[in-house]
């Protein structure tokens, strides 16, 4: 009977075996084909090992359901937390810790496992200063059905992506309907709405691919815009779907020849295009083999003949090891775009970036009253207006968002750090001043036990800033301030030790700094500088004119041999007499002392019993230097 019972346990545990092995090997197919609403159902009901809770997720985390990509993260973290996990699991973990407003554990994990320290209450208190604009949202696309994204501006019109066709195929994806372009009026009054939402052609609406993102030239005759092809490539055993740009050409008032630009793939990705003013670059969105990242803001010359150049990688100012999609090219050449790379708050932010000699600028995050913790993509601006769109998912679906931006008040500033050239250590109470371009100062701060300053500045100003430290070599760094979003400056003032620069510059055991130089030697009881001297104090001209801002003091020693009174009143006339001597060879009065020090500090305390030797070493100059 027992071994009857045996049997029964050990069949059924082999079919729970079996089952959960056949379920894994079904949830796994469904994750390599992206089709991640279903996998997570499967993926919900298996063991919770560290692989299974990883992929469950991801299911969640690739359609921006963080809090249940939390609880799941979480389990992973917490059970292999001593092991170590990739480097790609932290960074999802970090930005689903965003997307539920968790920033302080965020900042941790990005600290501790990413390699970039970020905090963001600092982060956010920052850019409330210094970001141009702060933005008024309001949902334009709230009962169009759907999730809709993606604004393209086209003469009265606005050209937009959307699932609200219930007709078109699920999206194993998702599970929402494939993507098609429509196009509506936008009403302007006391509210702002869509009028007359229709799709576009079916040459261009394929119920079994995406259609998004579409620009369109000033004429109106020519469309790019982004659409996935239908063949999927294996790449590293699991299969993607590739999406193009495509160009269409508006004839009869029929959107046609619709074709893939020429720089596509059907090996990776190009998406997201936009124009920049005079319409001779196309910007987009690619994986190709060149990126950075995970894609990367890209642009072509587009040439008279509607040919393209080779693309071009707007680099590490724009482009970052993760995702950088959605550009944008305002009439003034401002390159916006989202990123999940750079310093945000939670999935996609935007972020903003100028050009400078042909060069985009370090990108600035447009701060929190447009970015939320979730996805925030697609922005379109009118200048003229300060009006505009947006894209976010922050109510749980994608959404367009009209905004009005409202110029901020910034504070201007330059901030740093002053540290040792050498050893790198920081130098508290170091002068830092601020000065026109003039030289006048501006401001000035002594900085405290960090050794930070912050300085206010102006925009469109020339400044240079200066670290002095008694005993080191100032240090003047000069800046250029703008308007166009660089507005933090950081300059690390390293200032180095004039013992340091210099040979014949030592300190002693007290730390005291002193210039070391052949003795000077006097004729007996006499204070007239001879020639021999002479010599040795025009090295010492020779530093002192080499460091204006160095401060001395002309030390005189004498022998114990006569009076005491007598030698101090002989080592006080040598030590003017050594000081006049600079003088009238150019170095200013002000920064220079003397002072005579008699027989009082013998450098061999042999009083009456010296030899000459010993004699002759406390007959002395000593250069002390003060600053």
């Amino acid at each position: 009977m027992k071994t009857f019972k045996l049997y029964i346990v050990l069949v059924t545990l082999t079919t729970v075996t079996l089952c959960f092995s056949q379920s894994k090997s079904k949830a796994d197919k469904l994750y390599e084909n992206r089709a991640y609403i279903d996998a997570a159902e499967i993926y919900a009901q298996l063991p919770k090992t560290v692989a299974n809770l990883e992929k469950l997720g991801d299911c969640y985390y690739y359609n921006s359901e963080f809090e249940n990509a939390h609880k799941a993260y979480k389990q992973v973290y917490d059970l292999k937390i001593d092991a170590g996990l990739s480097d790609s699991f932290y960074f999802k973990y970090f930005d689903v810790l965003k997307g539920i407003k968790n920033y302080e554990e965020a900042d941790e994990i990005s600290t501790l496992y990413l390699k970039d320290s970020i905090n963001t209450k600092n982060f956010r208190s920052l850019l409330e200063r210094i970001v141009p604009y702060n933005y008024e949202l309001e949902n334009l696309t709230k009962d169009v059905g759907g999730s809709s994204f993606g604004v393209g501006l086209n003469e009265d019109k606005i050209v937009f992506a959307s699932t609200k066709n219930i007709k078109n195929p699920n999206y194993k994806w998702n599970g929402k309907p494939y993507l098609d372009l429509y196009e509506a009026k936008v009403s302007t009054g006391d509210k702002i709405t869509l009028d007359s939402v229709q799709p576009l052609n079916k040459k261009i609406n394929i119920p079994t691919q995406h259609e998004s993102s579409a620009v369109f030239t000033k004429d109106g005759k020519t469309m790019y815009f982004s659409r996935n092809l239908k063949k999927r490539i294996d790449l590293d055993s699991t299969k993607v779907a590739v999406v193009s740009i495509f160009m269409a050409e508006l004839i009869d008032n029929e959107w046609t020849n619709v074709e893939a630009v020429s720089f596509s793939s059907d090996t990776y990705s190009t998406m997201h295009p936009a124009l920049n003013n005079d319409e001779s670059r196309l910007y987009f969105s690619s994986d190709m083999p060149s990126s950075i990242g995970s894609f990367d803001v890209f642009y072509v010359d587009v040439f008279d003949d509607n040919s393209f150049g080779a693309p071009i990688n707007l680099g590490e100012n724009v482009n970052t090891k993760r995702r950088e999609q959605f550009p944008f090219i305002a009439t003034d050449s401002t390159l916006y775009f989202s990123s999940n790379g750079k310093h945000g708050f939670g999935g996609l932010d935007l972020f903003a970036s100028s050009v400078s000699n042909n060069e985009f600028l370090d990108a600035l995050n447009l701060g929190e009253s447009i970015n939320s913790e979730k996805d925030d993509f697609a922005f379109v601006v009118i200048d003229s207006v300060n009006t505009g769109y947006i894209s976010s998912n922050r109510s749980g679906l994608d959404n367009i968002y009209t905004f009005k931006r409202i110029e901020n008040e910034r504070t201007y500033y330059i901030e740093g750090v002053v540290t040792d050239k050498v050893t790198g250590e920081i130098l508290p109470f170091t002068t830092v001043t601020l000065f026109d371009k003039d030289g006048n100062v501006i401001a000035e701060q002594v900085v405290g036990e960090d050794g930070r300053y912050m300085l206010p500045t102006k925009p469109s100003q020339k400044y240079s800033v200066e670290g002095f430290q008694p005993k080191y070599i100032p240090q003047i760094e000069f800046f250029d301030t703008n308007d166009k979003g660089n507005i933090e400056f950081n300059i690390e003032l390293e200032i180095e030790s004039y013992k340091d620069a210099e040979e014949i510059v030592t300190d002693d055991a007290d730390g005291n700094t002193f210039i070391e130089l052949e003795n000077i030697y006097f004729d007996f009881a006499k204070w007239e500088i001879k020639p021999q001297a002479a010599k040795t104090l025009d090295v010492l001209v020779a530093l002192l004119t080499k460091y204006p801002r160095m401060e001395i003091q002309l030390g005189a020693h004498t022998d114990s041999r006569a009076g005491f009174d007598f030698n101090l009143d002989l080592s006080d006339k040598r030590a003017r007499a050594t000081l006049e001597y600079l003088v009238e060879n150019g170095i200013s009065r002000k920064r220079l002392t003397s002072k005579g020090y008699g027989e009082t500090k013998p450098l061999v305390p042999c009083g009456e019993n010296c030899t000459e030797t010993e004699y002759s070493i406390n007959r002395r100059c000593e250069f002390l230097i003060l600053k």
